[in-house]
């Protein structure tokens, strides 16, 4: 994640970004949907393995989502004689900092933002303007003695309250790592194919979480009810139909095949051989390389022998 490095001067001073700014605006939106955890639905291929994918990625991509929602607060503040940058995730800008000195939440353990009534389950989205607005207040830190997020991160990428090695965290794994997983992190992916939520899904407050009233943020068929084979079936172009306008088509074919392929070694069976033989041909080699790992791991688990290429 090196082009991190390219705006921090920008994070650091808000006026290198807008000349002239004078406030942040911090939005919070809600996207949580309640489907369980990584359980299929009723529907799905019966003894068929699945993967679990970010509540956040079930539905469409959130920044085409909140940058339209953005374009009106923008257009409603130039008629104030404002002028205005907005930012969804998009931009060198501090947002969970912003959004916790404007009282939207405050910053928990696992460094996310939790907020009374949301939980942990919204997006945050920010406008710088030209305009001098009245502050409000941070939100007190609630979160207590509670460590139920660091406890849950399944490769301790918590390593301390608000210490976060990113290295080891799945989100970065399976999404920013263009490479090879390392071998090490691969079975405690499990079956995590596009992010993770078990530091979320931990926290206390979401027992407030209400489901989001954004019916865009629903989930797909391509994220609620697919079998981990059946992904390993998709050419290029069928990733790029079945993911349109999904968060999910950033990582591209490559990177999604890849995380497929984790998960199978960690929860598929003999009967998902046949298709991680065949992602084991694949042309590219980051899918082969996972798949050939995939079916290693499934003929250890089942005591398969490996075939004699002697």
């Amino acid at each position: 994640m090196s082009y991190m490095e390219r705006g921090e001067e920008k994070r650091c001073d808000p006026q290198k970004v807008l000349p002239g700014a004078r406030s942040v605006i911090v939005m919070a939106l809600n996207y949580f949907q309640d489907l369980g955890t990584g359980v299929p639905p009723a529907n799905s291929r019966i003894g068929a393995a699945h993967g679990r994918i970010a509540r956040y990625a079930w539905g469409d991509d959130y920044h085409d989502v909140i940058a339209a929602k953005l374009d009106k607060i923008d257009r409603f503040l130039r008629d104030f004689g404002g002028q205005q940058k907005c930012y969804v995730d998009t931009g060198p800008i501090l947002e969970r900092d912003h959004a916790a000195q404007a009282g939207i939440g405050w910053h928990g353990k696992s460094t996310m933002l939790i907020d009374e009534r949301l939980g942990t389950w919204f997006f945050l989205a920010e406008v710088l303007t030209t305009l001098e607005l009245p502050p409000d207040k941070p939100a007190p830190d609630r979160c207590g003695t509670c460590e139920r997020c660091i406890k849950a991160c399944p490769t301790g990428a918590i390593t301390a309250p608000h210490r976060l090695d990113a290295r080891r965290c799945i989100s970065y794994l399976t999404i920013e790592l263009k490479g090879s997983i390392p071998l090490e992190f691969r079975a405690l992916i499990g079956n995590r194919i596009f992010g993770c939520d078990d530091c979320l899904d931990a926290c206390p407050w979401n027992r407030f979480a209400k489901v989001s009233r954004e019916t865009a943020f629903s989930a797909r068929r391509s994220t609620a009810d697919m079998s981990l084979r059946d992904y390993l079936k998709l050419s290029d172009s069928e990733f790029r139909a079945l993911f349109k306008n999904s968060p999910i088509k950033r990582i591209k074919r490559c990177g999604f095949l890849r995380n497929v392929c984790v998960a199978l070694g960690n929860v598929g069976d003999l009967s998902d051989l046949p298709a991680l033989e065949h992602a084991a041909a694949d042309p590219d080699p980051l899918i082969a390389e996972h798949a050939a790992w995939a079916i290693e791991r499934i003929q250890e688990r089942c005591k398969i022998p490996a075939p004699d290429v002697c």
